[in-house]
């Protein structure tokens, strides 16, 4: 079974990767697709995030998954709170039974260089420094990026709202200016792979 990596974060709170190694056949027998996707891989991954959430708290009702205008998942009734993302051959997921969460997952790559200007202010792109550059950026665009799914409304100017603050070892420190909130986002690197995820 490959799952990748799974972290408890409380008792009520859990994330996991799934590295992609089935067939499509084999998700598709447990959960259903609940959205018309043609590209065979985009698919897989889809199905493989939908899986994920079931793995990490068994009774959780994918078959009850909405999708918001905004495109965030969600369920109806907010039984549980979760938020699924993929890139390459993972999916990450992070499902909580009583807090709002965002998750992202990066595969660390040149691309991520180029779109600098697009999400990090002035200030911001200076903290990157010239050690480990595009393992920085593609921190920092993950960071904005679970930030951005955990809020979940839409109309986010990553340069303007998700203000970073604070870099350390294994959390960043964000300011949401759209709700006036701190908060923490934890991270991992694993090999060419950047997870971060927020909880609140």
């Amino acid at each position: 079974m490959p799952v990748f990596f799974q972290h408890q974060i409380n008792d009520t709170t859990r994330l996991g990767i799934w590295k992609i190694e089935e067939t499509e056949s084999f998700f598709k027998g447990n959960v259903p697709l609940h959205r018309d996707v043609t590209h065979p891989h985009k698919r897989l991954q889809h199905l493989a995030g939908r899986f994920l959430l079931q793995f990490l708290f068994p009774d959780f009702p994918y078959e009850l998954v909405q999708i918001a205008d905004t495109r965030k998942p969600f369920l109806a009734n907010d039984q549980y709170h979760f938020s699924i993302s993929h890139g390459g051959d993972y999916a990450a997921a992070i499902v909580s039974r009583d807090q709002r969460v965002g998750i992202d997952i990066e595969v660390i790559r040149p691309l991520v260089g180029q779109l600098v200007p697009k999400f990090l202010s002035e200030n911001e792109a200076a903290q990157i420094g010239n050690e480990s550059q595009l393992e920085r950026s593609t921190l920092m665009w993950s960071t904005k990026e679970c930030v951005f799914k955990w809020y979940g409304e839409g109309s986010v100017d990553f340069r303007k709202h998700i203000q970073l603050q604070k870099i350390t070892p294994d959390t960043v420190e964000v300011f949401f200016t759209k709700t006036d909130q701190q908060l923490q986002v934890q991270y991992r690197q694993l090999d060419q792979l950047i997870l971060a995820w927020v909880v609140g």
